[in-house]
């Protein structure tokens, strides 16, 4: 397994590290002093009743609504007579008992609806909301202090419903983030990790695990975690996907692809969660492919039961990676061996079957993995061994998040304090980079070589690999420009403007003329193509439009009515993704903003008055 050079290694037992390079910073930073975690209250002896339900809009659309949820009947998520999640279990076992043997059942009891006797298929979407609704329910009984709130964040393109629960326990009321942003429900002072699974709908594992985490949360042995952190659970992102056993959405959109566009409403839902709530870890809960592909390019079947990576990508700030790191991941692979589970990195190889290449997740800004790591937050990605085999080894594949899953948990209430602090600094840092330095536009993997342990498909023994391997722990800039103080966008750009607000990014308008010091964009080549990912072509109904561009001093003309992203906020390297337009998953090539001369780079910070966008 790679390792972090020691010289690089970033051991923070506590943040007196992070408060000694804090000196360093460009900026001066204030004393790490942010609040420690509220002190545990007594028992409340009635929880409230569940909470308002928020229902997100379509973007451009009206603001949402709180919806009030009675207390006596939630909403329905879809008709409870339709059938069960799709099972796809193949016809026979996709190879021998040899390699099966070496993935026993673990010993322990699953209480989700798939593994009721006689189940079939998975848990299917109206089981899943009547398992979330018997969670609030019985919560309203459990005198233990915790409160349980179910969350509509919408509807799936088909009309399911898209639910979360929220756990909160503590003195009940209003939190503020580091972000400014108010979330009702959380306890001030503690740190929100945001649990998601099943953005894949052929990737079922995660939704059951996340049930179980639910269960636990609610009345179980996870429960006291609550006095330090507050979680918020979305166990299924794509029912559509899940009901039909598909990988995308109903649009064919891969909704874990969409996370900087917001095409589709599941990936709407999601940022709203990360919008409105700022968590400082969020939990991705996916599966990978056994056979398939590996089968072919390599006559051999996967072998991990937990493949395990965080946010990387371009100007992720290096102590959000680093205690990535060392606070969760290697706590998880100590706790997975531990129960007798084998991780490794989380790889993937393209569906060129002459391509023998493996390759870390993808380092582009458009998984939620890499875009929740640029809002300053811990983004972590565990995918367990299930694509194309249908229910076999499910318990041992369900069993497998769950402990992963468990860890981050943990570490993240052992971390809470630190977790607030560690937010807090690098929201200043990343602020304070506006109008300096240089930037990162475009970045790429490492190529170099690495050994992996398979399974011979007929006996089951390890079979070692050593393969061409593009390892994101060390990335490459392929292209640079000076950062900017902000972005500029024409009147015109109101739909960006949506998309900016959507993803938490502050935006103001100009409320009167004057001009500013800046690059103007001049394109000088562009061509059609598609969304590449490590994978392969993102087949997702539009094509986007590469271009090259110079930039240009100019003296750039603000008229009223005209937009200003700064990039003195926390989230300015989101917009960077966003905002350059000659990268594939940027605003400009995907037709969100109209023209390269409609957006350009500020670089001095304008005088003019201007009024935030809500």
């Amino acid at each position: 397994m790679p390792s972090i050079d020691p010289s690089r290694r970033f051991r923070i037992g506590s943040l007196c590290l992070l408060l000694a390079l804090s000196a360093c910073s460009s900026v001066p930073l204030g004393p790490w002093d942010g609040p420690n975690p509220a002190p545990r209250t007594a028992p409340i002896a009635s929880p409230p009743a569940p909470p308002i339900a928020p229902v997100v809009p379509p973007l451009g659309g009206p603001a949402a609504q709180p919806m009030p949820v009675p207390s006596g009947a939630l909403p329905p998520s879809a008709p409870l007579d339709q059938p069960p999640a799709a099972a796809a279990a193949p016809a026979s076992a996709p190879y021998g008992p040899a390699v099966a043997a070496r993935f026993p059942d673990p010993a322990i009891e699953i209480r989700t609806p798939a593994f009721e006797p006689g189940h079939t298929g998975y848990t299917s979407n109206a089981e899943l909301h009547a398992a979330l609704v018997g969670l609030v329910r019985a919560n309203n009984q459990h005198l233990g202090g915790t409160e349980v709130r179910l969350l509509l964040l919408g509807t799936s393109q088909s009309g399911t419903p898209l639910e979360a629960l929220l756990f909160a326990r503590g003195d009940p009321g209003v939190a503020t983030p580091a972000s400014g942003r108010a979330a009702e429900g959380l306890v001030a002072g503690r740190p929100t990790v945001l649990l998601i699974g099943q953005q894949h709908g052929d990737e079922p594992a995660g939704a059951e695990a996340l049930l179980v985490i639910a269960q636990q949360l609610a009345h179980g042995r996870l429960e006291p975690l609550l006095d330090r952190i507050n979680v918020v659970v979305l166990p299924r992102a794509n029912p559509d996907g899940a009901e039909s056993n598909r990988r995308s959405s109903v649009n064919g959109i891969d909704v874990n692809r969409d996370h900087l566009l917001l095409k589709t409403p599941e990936a709407q839902a999601q940022a709203r969660l990360v919008r409105e709530f700022a968590p400082a870890v969020v939990v991705d809960a996916h599966e990978y492919t056994v056979v398939g592909r590996y089968l072919a390019k390599f006559d051999a079947v996967q072998r991990y039961d937990a493949l395990l990576q965080y946010a990387m990508t371009a100007n992720l700030p290096k102590f959000i990676s680093r205690a990535s790191e060392e606070w969760f991941r290697e706590p998880a692979v100590a706790r997975l061996k531990g129960e007798g589970l084998t991780s490794e990195w989380y790889y993937t190889t393209s569906t060129d079957p002459n391509d023998k290449k493996l390759s870390m997740g993808g380092t582009q800004p458009d998984t939620g993995r890499n875009v929740d790591g640029l809002t300053n937050a811990v983004s972590f990605l565990i995918e367990t061994r299930g694509v194309g085999i249908g229910r076999l080894h499910l318990k041992r594949r369900v069993h497998t998040h769950v402990v992963a899953i468990e860890s981050i948990l943990q570490s993240a209430a052992t971390r809470a304090p630190d977790l607030v602090k560690l937010r807090q600094y690098v929201d200043q840092e990343v602020s304070s980079l506006a109008c300096q330095g240089d930037l990162v536009v475009e970045a790429g993997p490492t190529a170099s070589e690495y050994r992996l342990l398979m399974l011979d498909p007929t006996t089951g023994v390890d079979k070692p690999v050593t393969v061409a391997w593009d390892s994101a722990l060390e990335l490459r800039p392929l292209k640079t420009r000076a950062r900017p103080c902000g972005y500029w966008l024409a009147e015109t750009e109101g739909d960006a403007v949506q998309h900016l607000r959507a993803l938490g990014i502050r935006v103001e308008r100009f409320d009167q003329l004057g001009e500013v010091q800046g690059e103007a964009y001049r394109e000088t080549a562009r061509e059609t193509g598609v969304r590449q990912d490590v994978r392969g072509a993102l087949y997702d109904g539009a094509g986007v439009l590469h271009v090259k561009v110079q930039t240009i001093p100019a003296l750039i003309d603000l008229k009223a009515g005209g937009y200003y992203v700064p990039l003195d906020q926390p989230l300015a390297n989101l917009a960077v993704a966003a905002l350059e337009p000659d990268t594939q998953n940027g605003f400009f090539a995907n037709g969100i903003i109209s023209a390269v001369t409609a957006e350009a780079r500020v670089l001095a910070r304008p005088e003019m008055k201007t009024t935030p966008v809500p």
